[in-house]
């Protein structure tokens, strides 16, 4: 089956592992994803209905305008992917007008130039909510129109809402089925790739989320499958679960070179 990319560069997007992921996911009638994120498996699966969240509001803006006024974006956006803008004088100075709009179409139209502009697609933010990434100095970003509309096409039959994770989970229904990307758990002591918007999601929280996703499995029937680092944690978290071990190739290095290979897992419960 062909693999269609999001139009977003996303540290730990799920492209790479979407031939894992389908081969666990569950049949059902809508898919629930709590930490939509780029969403490759939203774009890349075959439910009837879908219910995508996550707690960047940013992200969440940007799906409802490219969903409901696609053509009327993707001509707007195309203004911001030609030469005389791929300069960090002009970067910073978006940077900047993104930080203070209040103007949901702007800051659609910016966070995607941000995006494709700035440094190995990250996507972070200061305690004081402001994004702070650093100009990704490319030859030449691509602008990612094809992807646009095949997200349109697909959001028709999305819901696209920002909230936390529990309260996505909460919603969930008999013949949902659930998938979850959390930021991933730390490989080490020292290591800390969990900060994401302006919270950080604590071990407390990847715990919760464990029990929360053996609860909806146990008591209404509805499959979880959860993705997340093979540490000895994560394996007592998902010990309720069906473990799978998948590699993936880390992807928050710039250079390919410095990628290296990591046992990831998919657990499902069921």
């Amino acid at each position: 089956m062909k693999k269609n990319r999001a139009f977003l560069k996303w540290a730990g997007g799920k492209y790479p592992l979407l031939d894992d992921i389908r081969r666990h996911l569950p049949q059902g009638d809508c898919l629930i994803e709590p930490f939509v994120g780029a969403g490759s498996v939203f774009l890349n699966t075959d439910y009837d209905r879908y219910h995508l969240a996550d707690i960047n509001s940013d992200l969440i803006n940007l799906y409802n305008i490219v969903k409901t006024r696609t053509t009327e974006f993707i001509d707007d956006a195309r203004k911001l992917f030609t030469p005389e803008v791929n300069n960090a004088e002009f970067y910073y100075a978006q940077r900047v007008a993104f930080n203070a709009s209040r103007d949901v179409y702007q800051r659609a139209l910016l966070f995607l130039y941000l995006n494709r502009h700035g440094y190995n697609g990250l996507c972070r933010y200061n305690l004081r909510g402001e994004f702070n990434v650093p100009f990704g100095r490319y030859r030449k970003p691509y602008f990612p129109e094809a992807e646009l509309l095949w997200f349109a096409e697909r959001a028709q039959k999305a819901t696209f809402v920002c909230e936390s994770y529990d309260v996505t989970l909460n919603r969930a229904h008999k013949g949902s089925v659930v998938y979850c990307d959390p930021p991933y758990a730390p490989l080490s002591a020292t290591a800390n790739f969990t900060a994401y918007h302006t919270n950080s999601f604590s071990m407390r929280e990847q715990q919760h989320l464990a029990e929360l996703a053996a609860q909806l499995a146990k008591e209404n029937q509805i499959p979880v499958l959860i993705s997340n680092h093979d540490t000895l944690l994560t394996r007592e978290w998902y010990r309720n679960a069906v473990l799978h071990v998948v590699k993936a190739r880390r992807s928050i290095s710039r250079s390919i070179s410095g990628r290296t290979q990591v046992d990831e897992l998919l657990a499902l419960f069921r």
